[in-house]
C-alpha cells in the first residue's frame, strides 16, 4: 500500500506536536510524535542511573528498551517496557534528556527504523527534528515550523505551569536555548530546514491560524 507522508520539523516549542495532532485528527491520518520516543529513551536511561550524554552507556542499554505507540481515543500514548509513560516524559528534564540521547548515532538508527516502519503502514503526520531531512526524505509534504525562541519559551512555560510544574520562565528559556544549540549542532542528523520544506513562522500567529496556514499548504501539495 502506498501511504502518504507529511513531515513537520522545527525547534522545541514551535507548536509542532499540537498542530500535527489537530491536522491528523481532521485528515484521518496517524500522528507520530517522534520526540516522545526520544524522551522515553532518556527516561529509561535516567531511571537506570545513566547520563543521557554518555554515548557508550546509553547505547549499551538500547537492546533492553522497548517502545510501543498505542492510541487511546485517538490520542497517542507512549509505552516503555509495557508502562504508559506519556505523562512522565513531559518534563523539562526529559526534554533536555531527549536532546542529549538524540545525539547518539545508534539511538537515532534504532528510532528512525521504527518511525519508517510506521510510515510504511499508515498515512502519517510525523513531527520531530529530522523528519524531512533524514527519517522521511520522500515525504509528500515537508514543513519547517519555527518561532522566536522567547515566544516558544513562553508557550512551553504556560504549558508546564498549567500542569502544576514549579518552573520559572527564565529556566524554561535557558533550557530551550540549550536544546536549540544541541539540536542544531549535533553530528548525527542535526536540526535544519530540508531543501523541499516550506517555512512557517508562528511567532505572531494564533494556534488556529497556524493550523489553517499549514492545512492550506498540505491541500495544495496533495492535489
Amino acid at each position: 500500500m502506498l501511504t502518504k507522508k507529511i513531515a513537520i520539523d522545527g525547534p522545541s516549542g514551535a507548536g509542532k506536536s499540537t498542530i500535527a495532532k489537530l491536522l491528523a485528527q481532521s485528515m484521518g491520518y496517524t500522528y507520530i510524535d517522534t520526540g516522545a520516543m526520544y524522551r522515553a529513551v532518556a527516561l529509561y536511561c535516567i531511571t537506570k542511573g545513566v547520563e543521557p550524554e554518555n554515548s557508550d552507556q546509553v547505547e549499551a542499554l538500547l537492546e533492553d528498551i522497548e517502545i510501543d505507540i498505542r492510541y487511546e481515543n485517538g490520542i497517542q500514548q507512549i509505552f516503555l517496557l509495557g508502562e504508559n509513560v506519556s505523562e512522565k516524559i513531559r518534563t523539562p528534564q526529559m526534554s533536555l534528556g531527549a536532546s542529549n540521547v538524540s545525539k547518539h548515532k545508534k539511538v537515532r538508527e534504532k528510532l528512525t527504523a521504527m518511525q519508517r516502519e510506521l510510515a510504511n503502514k499508515y498515512n502519517v503526520i510525523m513531527d520531530g527534528r529530522d523528519i524531512a531531512t533524514t527519517v522521511l526524505p520522500d515525504s509528500d509534504v515537508a514543513i519547517f515550523l519555527t518561532a522566536d525562541v522567547k515566544a516558544r519559551a513562553k508557550r512551553r512555560y504556560d504549558e508546564l505551569t498549567a500542569k502544576g510544574e514549579n518552573v520559572t520562565f527564565e529556566e524554561v528559556l535557558s533550557d530551550m536555548e540549550l536544546r536549540d544549540k544541541n539540536d542544531s549542532t549535533r553530528e548525527n542528523s542535526p536540526l535544519k530546514q530540508a531543501e523541499n520544506a516550506i517555512l512557517v513562522d508562528t511567532t505572531n500567529l494564533t494556534l488556529e491560524n497556524s493550523v489553517l496556514a499549514i492545512q492550506n499548504i498540505i491541500n495544495k501539495k496533495l492535489r
